[in-house]
């Protein structure tokens, strides 16, 4: 009796055996192949709408703005702009700022505020893929979408696709949608103040707004319009003098308040911070190529 048991037990275990090998193969395509397929996907096609986009306007109950443009129909100094202040090594790391992440745990191992340190590739990954969510399982999704992102994309696909898909106000979404709403104009005509104005909200583009500035975001504004005044012109040269630019850093959306108290709270919110050298400068600021006769 105990054989016969036995024997219908492994009949049973061997029935399962290809239903398992199905659901790993399938696991392995959904989590593994289908996102390389898509990521190659968005290398030639720009998706009207995002996932991150259709979530928060089911959740929220709003209309949603988006405008698509190339690259090459965006201001030179909104690509400056958000580079500055959200990305200051973009051009040279490969999606991880890895020292960045280590003064961020340094930072929240003393403060109750705490510190991200997404780089614009990483923010793009979300908004592009992802969902809404803070959980673990979204994070690793995320690190993995922005793998593929650096292997697959150009920088300037990556800063392209970021461009016109960050949210710069309720249910506005990438540098042409709020151009046309804030500015009355293109994307490709913003000055430098304007694009200085549009990435100091990018902390938190619900609470921060373009068209009614808190004097934190005016403050923020004049640090990001300072740092691009130490670049040359991009219209008169590809070769831009970049000694005295400096990276702006950000605080994480959540915990940064409206209105800035004290200086000495305006100076731990809004932080600049000189790269090692002149050549990683360069290096990093450089591959902006802004050819438009090509």
């Amino acid at each position: 009796m105990t054989a016969k048991i036995k024997k219908i037990e492994s009949k049973k275990i061997l029935h399962l055996i290809p239903k398992v090998l199905m659901l790993l193969k399938f696991s392995f395509l959904t989590v593994i192949i289908f996102p390389i397929v898509w990521v190659i996907f968005y290398t030639f096609i720009s998706p009207p709408y995002s996932l991150y986009m259709l979530i928060k306007k089911w959740d929220n109950k709003q209309e949603i703005q988006v405008e698509k443009i190339p690259f090459k129909q965006i201001s030179k100094w909104s690509k400056l702009a958000v580079i500055a202040s959200e990305d200051g090594k973009f051009y040279s790391h490969m999606g991880f700022d890895f020292e960045a992440i280590k003064k961020a745990q340094e930072h929240n191992k003393k403060s109750k505020r705490k510190r991200g340190a997404s780089t614009i590739s990483q923010q793009t990954a979300k908004n592009l893929f992802l969902y809404p969510s803070r959980s673990f399982i979204r994070k690793g999704l995320e690190t993995y979408f922005t793998i593929l992102i650096e292997i697959f994309w150009t920088k300037d696909k990556i800063l392209e696709h970021y461009l016109n898909s960050i949210e710069l106000g309720p249910g506005i979404y990438g540098v042409q949608a709020a151009a046309k709403k804030y500015f009355q104009k293109n994307a490709k005509d913003l000055t430098l103040s304007e694009a200085s104005l549009m990435a100091s909200v990018l902390p938190n583009p619900i609470k921060f707004r373009i068209n009614r500035p808190s004097s934190y975001v005016l403050k923020r504004q004049s640090k990001i319009s300072q740092i691009l005044r130490g670049i040359k012109n991009p219209s008169e040269s590809n070769q831009m003098s970049l000694e005295p630019i400096q990276q702006m850093t950000s605080d994480p959306l959540e915990e940064i308040n409206e209105e800035v108290k004290n200086d000495d709270d305006l100076n731990e919110k809004i932080s600049t911070q000189s790269f090692n050298n002149n050549q990683e400068l360069e290096n990093n600021f450089q591959e902006i190529n802004f050819q438009e006769n090509n």
